[in-house]
């Protein structure tokens, strides 16, 4: 029977899962090159840890990894439901945290090694964590779809670690009693933009969805709806999501180099955010709060008919 060992935690409501031991041996690659074999090779450890009956839609796995560099704190992988993801905003929060309540890591700036390049985050207190995520930017803004029995919808395509249509014309109520509804449309402006080969750089999937809207909290400058690549939505403000979205008010001039913006969650956690130019493009901070919420040892059984999990998009 393999045991799989993991810190679980969340951040602003959405939960992280980091696995310490246990995990698939991935070689001595860059992160970029070892993401390609967990996803080629051991997609059934992914499953196995996110999806029911482990895990659920919501949950988010982190493989903790040696980096290629010892002045690193940490590598880590992160994936969903619906596979490897390159970046995770609230995930590298959870991730620091968890390192500090491994005793790895202490109050200060520790450098983190992802698929998608370098970053820094600040571990400021034993729960608070600010990220300098990758350079996010837009590479197209105000388009326009037209999503069937749902009518016209206009945002950018833009970068903040995974790719992001940030619609920036919609009326919708932005609050929980109205997920399924802001799921479906979500989905359906998805599906659209697929349709369409409307795309990210490289014809990367555009696979996160974000509707804005008014904020509930008077410390708030935005309230979002976040739609994952599993199809369930962010509880946290989303991490990447905001990066997109800051990096498209910038190009925009309505969010100055250093100006804090506070994007509120569906769930009405927030994190607080601020850009600075890097050429054409802009390097986010994020700031957020993780909590530690469980230490678990998963069991997978040989003889156990969903060893590997229940995964979805698999079954007819």
């Amino acid at each position: 029977m393999k045991k799989i060992k993991a810190i679980d935690s969340h951040t602003g409501g959405e939960p992280t899962r980091i696995v310490i031991e246990g995990g698939p041996e991935l070689g001595n690659g860059t992160l970029a090159e070892r993401r390609v074999i967990f996803e080629e090779k051991f997609d059934s450890i992914r499953s196995a840890i996110v999806n029911e009956p482990r895990g659920a839609d919501v949950l988010v796995g982190g493989l903790l990894c040696e980096p290629t560099d010892p002045a690193f704190a940490a590598g880590v992988i992160f994936f969903d439901t619906a596979g490897v993801l390159g970046m995770c905003g609230h995930g590298t929060i959870g991730l620091l945290v968890t390192l500090k309540h491994l005793g790895r890591v202490d109050i200060g700036q520790h450098k983190i090694e992802t698929p998608v390049g370098p970053i820094t985050a600040t571990l400021l207190s034993n729960n608070r964590v600010q990220v300098e995520n990758v350079e996010s930017y837009r590479t197209q803004a105000g388009v326009e779809i037209d999503v069937p029995d749902y009518g016209k919808v206009v945002g950018d395509v833009a970068w903040g670690g995974n790719w992001f249509f940030c619609v920036t014309n919609s009326n919708e109520k932005l609050a929980l009693s109205d997920v399924d509804r802001l799921r479906d449309i979500t989905c359906r402006i998805r599906t659209t933009l697929a349709a369409a080969n409307i795309t990210g750089d490289d014809g990367h999937t555009i696979d996160h969805i974000e509707l804005y809207g008014a904020p509930t909290s008077p410390n708030a400058d935005s309230k979002n709806f976040v739609l994952c690549p599993s199809s369930t939505y962010d509880r946290s403000p989303c991490g990447t999501g905001t990066s997109a979205k800051m990096a498209c008010l910038a190009a925009d001039g309505k969010l100055e180099p250093g100006e804090i913006w506070r994007q509120e969650s569906i769930v009405g956690s927030i994190f607080e955010g601020s850009v600075r130019k890097s050429g054409d493009r802009f390097i986010p901070q994020i700031t957020g709060e993780a909590h530690i919420s469980g230490e678990t040892t998963l069991l997978l059984d040989p003889n156990d008919p969903f060893v590997h999990g229940i995964d979805r998009s698999k079954i007819q």
